[in-house]
């Protein structure tokens, strides 16, 4: 593709029709995962009734997660006054502009979950912060000033709240100034994007001690926040991929080429060798200090039951897309980038579940009809809320300052 193709070969107010069997699977997906999780909550059986929060949790991070991510994207485009990717920057705002309902769900699941005592009960279990209680634990009643029920719910309103609102007002900028064109809503978009990068920057580790680490509140890790920050990064360029590479299928998005796919390909590869780093850099150094009060975390998923799936963590996340992608070529091939971006995607439900499920179900993990389930039930209504969205405005925008930069983006 040359750069001999100016603005009239190009339909810019092209819409994404979002219907037939694309739509239908996606509410099948809903449906599915309807039912698999009344099947878990409705068990008379306490741990199923476990499990399905810990998956509702696992499911409901990776979506807000996911979303984040778009809104993260977004940010830095703007920030790093970034030409290449104004030709695709509809499909990380239309994740970005979901963000807000995903931030309720992921709410609503640790708000019940705390209050039903099914999931932190390491730390919010009855006695543990009184000193004459049976149960008292001295670490936890030590953390009690950060690790309380109010303190917990404000930090989740306030930091998924502070995204949302970012998130919704740069995706609203720029359906704006596809109406009014000029460079207003850019500059705007662009401060904005400074400030939430900075708020996005500072606070995303310590959401994620809170929704995940605290999990197993005596455990503790410095590097958790940045290996929860890469797996996040990681799974929403790999989702950007996929729906990228979609609707290019479905014979849309004509303007992005392969250049445009190598880029994503290089931050896909890039960042999941960045992963593998805080992944290694947190497993090596508990190892080889081996302190007590840090190997426990490892101990736990050394199990049985657990080892076999901790180094099939690493081989998808890692050796996969290592040896997948090094090659120049493979990055500009549609096909193989979405099998490796859907493959990525499973390997990082799988770096969740590894560290979701020791510190809620223990030894009772399961694999089974709620795992996938919930998966397809969350993954169907990340499918119809994007892609709606998707539709909803022109899938160019065409007063982008940077467009016509996109549009000849070669390398």
């Amino acid at each position: 593709m040359g750069t001999h193709n100016h603005h009239h070969d190009y339909n810019f107010g092209e819409k994404f029709q979002f219907a037939g069997i694309a739509k239908i699977l996606s509410l099948v997906g809903i449906a599915v995962g309807v039912v698999a999780i009344a099947f878990g909550l409705l068990s008379s059986d306490h741990i199923m009734v476990e499990r399905t929060y810990a998956n509702l949790l696992l499911m409901g991070y990776y979506f807000t997660c996911v979303c984040a991510a778009g809104a993260f994207f977004l940010a830095l485009q703007f920030v790093t006054q970034s030409g290449w990717s104004a030709g695709l920057i509809r499909i990380p705002q239309a994740m970005a502009s979901v963000l807000p309902i995903a931030a309720i769900i992921l709410f609503v699941i640790v708000g019940v979950g705390l209050f039903t005592h099914n999931l932190y009960h390491h730390w919010n279990a009855d006695g543990l912060t009184d000193p004459d209680s049976p149960h008292y634990d001295a670490l936890v009643a030590g953390k009690s000033a950060f690790l309380n029920i109010p303190g917990f719910l404000i930090r989740q309103i306030l930091f998924m709240g502070s995204y949302s609102i970012f998130a919704f007002i740069l995706a609203k900028l720029s359906y704006k100034e596809d109406l009014e064109g000029g460079l207003n809503s850019y500059k705007t978009s662009f401060k904005l994007s400074a400030i939430f990068l900075v708020i996005f920057g500072f606070t995303t580790p310590i959401w994620s001690f809170d929704t995940v680490m605290s999990l197993e509140a005596h455990w503790f890790s410095t590097m958790f926040g940045w290996y929860n920050f890469a797996a996040m990064w990681v799974s929403g360029i790999a989702t950007i991929v996929i729906i990228l590479v979609l609707v290019r299928k479905a014979g849309y998005l004509a303007w992005v080429n392969e250049n445009h796919l190598h880029d994503l390909g290089k931050l896909m590869f890039g960042f999941s060798i960045f992963w593998t780093y805080v992944w290694f850099a947190q497993f090596m150094l508990i190892w080889y200090a081996n302190i007590p009060e840090e190997t426990v975390y490892f101990y736990k998923r050394w199990e049985p039951e657990y080892k076999p799936w901790f180094w099939l963590n690493i081989i998808i996340n890692f050796l996969a897309p290592l040896l997948l992608l090094m090659d120049r070529d493979v990055k500009r091939k549609e096909g193989i980038m979405l099998f490796v971006a859907i493959l990525l995607l499973c390997g990082h439900w799988l770096d969740y579940y590894i560290m979701i499920m020791p510190g809620t179900v223990e030894n009772h993990r399961g694999f089974g009809f709620i795992e996938i389930g919930t998966a397809i039930g969350f993954v169907g209504l990340f499918t119809f809320l994007v892609m709606s969205k998707l539709s909803k405005h022109a899938l160019a925008p065409k007063n982008h300052p940077f467009l016509e930069e996109s549009l000849h983006h070669q390398i």
